[in-house]
C-alpha cells in the first residue's frame, strides 16, 4: 500500500461550497489567511486544510509576505473545468431554445 499525499484535480477541489467561497474572495484580490478565514464560521486550521486542497489543484497558490502567507487564485486552472463543461453547453441551448418556441408558439 502507497503512502503517497493524495493529489486533488479541480473537480475535487470545487465540489465543496467553502472552496468555491474561497476562490470566489480570492477572484476579488489576494489575502492572508486571516482576512479568508474571518468570512467562515470555522476555525483557521480548516481554512488551512481547504486552501491546501485548492493548492493541490493548482486553484491557488501562497507565498510568504512578512510574516504572512498571503494566497491568490490560479484562474488558469479552471480552464479544465471550462473545457468540460463546453461539452454540456449544447443541451442547454437546446432546451433554451425549445423553452422559447413553446413560450412564443403557445
Amino acid at each position: 500500500m502507497s503512502s503517497l499525499a493524495q493529489k486533488y484535480d479541480v473537480f475535487q477541489a470545487i465540489a465543496d461550497p467553502t472552496r468555491r467561497e474561497v476562490l470566489r474572495l480570492l477572484a476579488e484580490k489576494e489575502l492572508p489567511i486571516s482576512e479568508i478565514s474571518s468570512h467562515f464560521p470555522m476555525s483557521r486550521t480548516a481554512i488551512a486544510k481547504h486552501l491546501h486542497i485548492l493548492s493541490e489543484a493548482e486553484l491557488v497558490c501562497g507565498k510568504k509576505v512578512g510574516r504572512e502567507k498571503r494566497y491568490r487564485l490560479q484562474p488558469e486552472s479552471l480552464k479544465e473545468l471550462k473545457d468540460w463543461l463546453s461539452y454540456y453547453e449544447q443541451f442547454w441551448n437546446n432546451k433554451l431554445s425549445i423553452l422559447k418556441y413553446v413560450v412564443e408558439n403557445d
